[in-house]
């Protein structure tokens, strides 16, 4: 008896019922072929998934636009450039979700406020280009203080201290991505550090 299988569900043309293969059966089945298979990430798509480790970041504009992000690449303590996390096997680029954005520089790490120094990759950082206040792009720079500010409504991150809020009303700091270099190339290695986006105020 032949079954139709599109759509992830299974059913028996004798009686046509949709029969949905639940998340509890999914995650069985990745079990059993060794497979892990993240809850949060069933049913999205690759582009929408939040940088993975083992991730390489791509520039999204700049004079190095498309490239690879590498650390020579990056000048010291120059204005954050947009980047995106592209999937080396498949060369999905995780440009599905706009939380997905990172603001990258490369600043010296010995000046860094320690907590934060592993997530640096020879002086690379990333945070989330997303403001914690309201969602806006945290696209503006303030080259004096070494700060990424909103040009929404003004707040101010430090970037040597976790992009701690310096200025401004936003509740807390941008997300971290801690970082780090293989065979010369910026890759990701850890999921964000910190929540990432903003909370909805009623």
């Amino acid at each position: 008896m032949s079954k139709n299988t599109d759509n992830g569900c299974s059913y028996n043309k004798k009686d046509r019922v949709a029969k949905p293969i639940s998340r509890r059966t999914v995650f069985k089945m990745g079990l059993a072929t060794g497979i892990a298979v993240p809850m949060s990430a069933l049913g999205q798509s690759p582009n929408r998934l939040r940088p993975q480790p083992g991730d390489q970041l791509v520039f999204e504009e700049g004079p190095n636009q498309d490239a690879l992000v590498r650390p020579e690449l990056l000048e010291l303590e120059q204005r954050p450039l947009s980047a995106l996390a592209r999937d080396p096997a498949t060369e999905v680029l995780r440009d599905g979700s706009r939380l997905n954005r990172l603001m990258i520089t490369r600043i010296d790490p010995e000046l860094m406020t320690a907590r934060y120094q592993a997530n640096a990759a020879e002086g690379v950082i990333a945070y989330s280009a997303v403001c914690t206040h309201t969602g806006c792009d945290v696209t503006n720079w303030d080259a004096g203080q070494l700060r990424m500010a909103c040009p929404c409504h003004e707040s101010q991150f430090d970037i040597y201290d976790g992009a701690k809020v310096v200025g401004g009303p936003a509740p807390r700091p941008l997300a971290m991505l801690p970082l780090e270099v293989v065979d010369g190339i910026v890759i990701v290695a850890a999921g964000f550090r910190g929540r990432v986006g903003f909370t909805q105020q009623f």
